[in-house]
């Protein structure tokens, strides 16, 4: 069945289309309630978020823009210290769209929030024209504990800069299928509670902690320099890449540090904690790659230099233009 205006005319058929699919993958007892508004227990500290996914294509080697949804909001979500409790999502749905590409991406939807431990407890779905697109809002609702502290502007001189993993894999994926390139990189896309949960309550002192989506790894830290007004400093030969993405890179002119990621962190913690963040990072669920790549440094405030293998330094700028449209 295709989608049509009449699925968005608040009538029978959104009625079905709630029911059929929304509310048979996201089943739980607030959802049930199909109200104006979730009523859900609170605290005193909340984080509030929102997100919007136009990813091209919708499914792609190791997820999709149901998936994606759902670990994009968690994560930022979880880069503030908060523990991922609530998520709304919202529909918009070109006429012609595919109702059973809609399942596959409610039923991934629902997996996904599963495993990250939250519940989808409210909606809505509009219908225009177009061509069949699908297009995906979330909005996600973390409770802070009472001392959590995370902050940019946090990191000074002796801290130690750690990355979760491999980069590039979620772009070189999603640009791969686009250009029909034949290869077996999967996307990264991913909730990263574990690894959050681990740094933590292992009693590391983490400075600051951000997810490295569009812009990547170059622009994340130019935001933590900037916001530190410190120097930070990257080791060339620490920063994991697979040995595929970097020969995907090698070929198309693409530089990891620029690449789009869906289920990697950076985080700035204590010098004298960095082993044991490490360790945390490795022992979690998506952290096997994980390294230390760098340190804050003496040096011009709001800068990041990169050492190249060969004892060079180059400055690291934030990421200029336009990346990979509909990357998320």
């Amino acid at each position: 069945m295709k989608i049509t205006m009449a699925h968005g005319s608040g009538g029978k058929a959104t009625a079905e289309l709630i029911e059929d699919i929304f509310e048979k993958s996201f089943h739980n007892p607030v959802l049930a309630k199909m109200e104006d508004s979730a009523v859900v227990p609170g605290a005193e500290k909340i984080a509030v978020t929102t997100d919007s996914f136009v990813v091209t294509p919708l499914f792609f080697p190791g997820g999709d823009i149901g998936r994606l949804s759902v670990c994009g909001t968690v994560n930022d979500l979880l880069m503030s210290g908060a523990k991922p409790r609530y998520l709304t999502c919202g529909f918009i749905l070109e006429e012609g769209a595919d109702t059973e590409e809609l399942k596959k991406i409610a039923a991934s939807m629902a997996e996904t929030a599963s495993e990250a431990g939250v519940s989808i407890v409210a909606g809505d779905t509009k219908v225009v024209e177009g061509k069949g697109g699908i297009y995906i809002n979330t909005a996600g609702v973390g409770f802070v504990p009472p001392d959590a502290s995370l902050s940019a502007a946090s990191c000074e001189e002796g801290d130690v800069i750690l990355l979760s993993g491999n980069l590039g894999d979620h772009h070189a994926a999603i640009l791969s299928e686009r250009m029909n390139i034949q290869n077996t990189i999967q996307s990264d896309c991913a909730p990263l509670n574990e690894m959050v949960n681990a740094l933590l309550e292992s009693g590391v002192k983490v400075k600051a902690m951000r997810d490295v989506t569009r812009g990547g790894l170059g622009t994340v830290l130019n935001e933590f320099a900037g916001a530190s007004s410190c120097c930070m400093e990257l080791e060339e030969t620490a920063i994991p890449v697979s040995a595929q993405v970097r020969g995907f890179c090698e070929i198309l002119g693409l530089d990891p540090l620029y690449m789009g990621n869906e289920g990697k962190m950076t985080a700035v913690v204590a010098a004298g904690d960095a082993q044991k963040a490490l360790a945390c990072m490795k022992k979690s669920r998506y952290g096997e790659n994980a390294a230390i790549i760098g340190k804050v440094v003496s040096g011009e405030p709001g800068t990041v230099l990169l050492r190249t293998p060969i004892g060079g330094t180059r400055i690291v700028t934030v990421l200029y233009g336009e990346g990979l449209p509909r990357i998320c």
